[in-house]
This record gives structure tokens, C-alpha cells and sequence, in this order.
């Protein structure tokens, strides 16, 4: 799971590196950090026991879904072309199914069965 956010964190880079400082240093600092704090969510649930893990999936879930978001204002800006917000939501929404079904897994294996 990591691996795909990590691939799209590396995608979103080297469009940073071209995205003009206006909005480099405002948008475009948020959705890094934000890629960032996500893949340090998962890194630590990575390590963690089962029972432990859902707490830092539920907040990498929210911080991914915030990327989208913001990469979508960057696109309607006109800060991101067509072609590359067309790739790199698609990177974002990999990332987003893969979080979503690893949380759901936890979810159902934190569950009392009946």
C-alpha cells in the first residue's frame, strides 16, 4: 500500500518543481505535506499490532482524501494541465482504494463476531 502512495508522492514532485511560487508556497507546500504525513501514517500502522493499526489508517484515509481535494483546486486553477491531474488523480485514487480496503480489513477483524 505504501508503495502507491509513495508513487504518486514522487509524481506530485516533479510537478511541484514546476509549479509557479504563488501557488508553490501555499497549495502546493499543503498537498506535500500532506502526501508526507500520510505515508508516515501508514509507516507507523506498518509496525503496529492488528488491534493498533486503525486509528493511523483512518487518518493517512483523511489525508489522502484532502490531496484530492486540493490537487482538484490545482487542476481548476489551471496550475496542473489536463494530462497531468488526469495522471496523478488516478495515482491518488490507487492509493486512496488501497488505504480504504486496508481499512475495512481492520475494521472487520476489530470487530466482535456474532
Amino acid at each position: 500500500m505504501i508503495v502507491s502512495l509513495k508513487d504518486a508522492y514522487f509524481l506530485w514532485i516533479s510537478y511541484f518543481v514546476h509549479i509557479p511560487n504563488i501557488h508553490k508556497y501555499s497549495l502546493g507546500e499543503n498537498i506535500s505535506k500532506l502526501f508526507v504525513e500520510a505515508i508516515e501514517m501508514t509507516a507507523y500502522a506498518s509496525f503496529l499490532p492488528k488491534g493498533e493499526k486503525l486509528p493511523y489508517i483512518k487518518i493517512a484515509v483523511r489525508k489522502v482524501d484532502t490531496v484530492k481535494v486540493f490537487v482538484q483546486l490545482t487542476w481548476e486553477m489551471k496550475v496542473l494541465d489536463d494530462k497531468k491531474y488526469i495522471v496523478l488523480s488516478k495515482k491518488i485514487d490507487t492509493a486512496g482504494k488501497m488505504l480504504g480496503g486496508w481499512h475495512n480489513n481492520l475494521v472487520k477483524e476489530n470487530s466482535p463476531t456474532k
